[in-house]
């Protein structure tokens, strides 16, 4: 999930300056590395009987895998404060690569067709609300607090849920998740549109970061659950 906001500022209290659209280009480019980073690691212990069977055979090392995310994620923002961009970087990429090794998993539910077409209809997805939180004029504070608060309800409904395994609330969280994370897109991406119009160029590279894990999570979660809508199972 997206358990963090290293932004507090108010979207439209920040004048847009010319420079924010290549700090969103770098956020981008980060964003897309980690993806790719994340894609790369899930397919190679996919494809190794003997990597699949060390991750995905052993609970405790799964387990430990996604408690490890958990951690990395909640400490970037403030790990980075006082890293390199360089240190920065590779501590963002080492959770893409850690997040690649857990997601390998759904290679052994899903048939890897459905599995690449499902991204292209979330890049698509994600590039159109990405676009629109750009663009728009209209301040998008309200539809952020709204998933925000939708956000919490899924992760204590998917959480019940573990307990009670009714379909009922697993297609009903599906389709909540697919709403929620395509309003934190928009409303993501006008954040880190005006943050960087707030903070000199000399601050981008590491807040550039932030914001390409703020983006990269909400990807990843609006890819697994409309995957659950388009994956075929095997």
């Amino acid at each position: 999930m997206n358990p963090y906001n290293p932004y507090t500022q108010h979207a439209s209290a920040v004048p847009v300056r010319a420079d924010s659209s290549a700090f969103l280009r770098l956020v981008y480019a980060y964003m897309a590395g980690g993806l790719f980073a994340t894609g790369v690691t899930a397919t190679v212990v996919a494809s190794s009987e003997s990597f699949a069977n060390l991750i995905l055979g052993n609970r405790i090392v799964f387990y430990g895998l996604l408690i490890a995310e958990f951690g990395m994620v909640l400490a970037f923002s403030k790990v980075v404060e006082r890293l390199s961009t360089g240190a920065a970087a590779a501590f963002f990429f080492a959770y893409a690569v850690l997040n690649g090794l857990t997601l390998s998993v759904i290679f052994m539910v899903y048939t890897s067709s459905s599995i690449a077409s499902t991204f292209f209809v979330t890049a698509g997805t994600f590039g159109a609300i990405s676009a629109y939180g750009y663009a728009t004029k209209r301040d998008l504070s309200g539809i952020g607090n709204f998933a925000m608060m939708g956000l919490i309800g899924l992760i204590i409904a998917s959480v019940v849920n573990i307990f009670l395994n009714s379909p009922m609330i697993y297609w009903l969280t599906t389709f909540i998740g697919v709403i929620v994370f395509t309003g934190l897109t928009a409303y993501d991406t006008q954040k880190l549109k005006q943050f960087a119009a707030s903070t000199s160029p000399a601050q981008h590279s590491k807040v550039a970061l932030q914001g390409a894990l703020m983006l990269y999570l909400d990807f990843i979660n609006l890819f697994l659950y409309l995957l659950r809508v388009f994956g075929r199972r095997r």
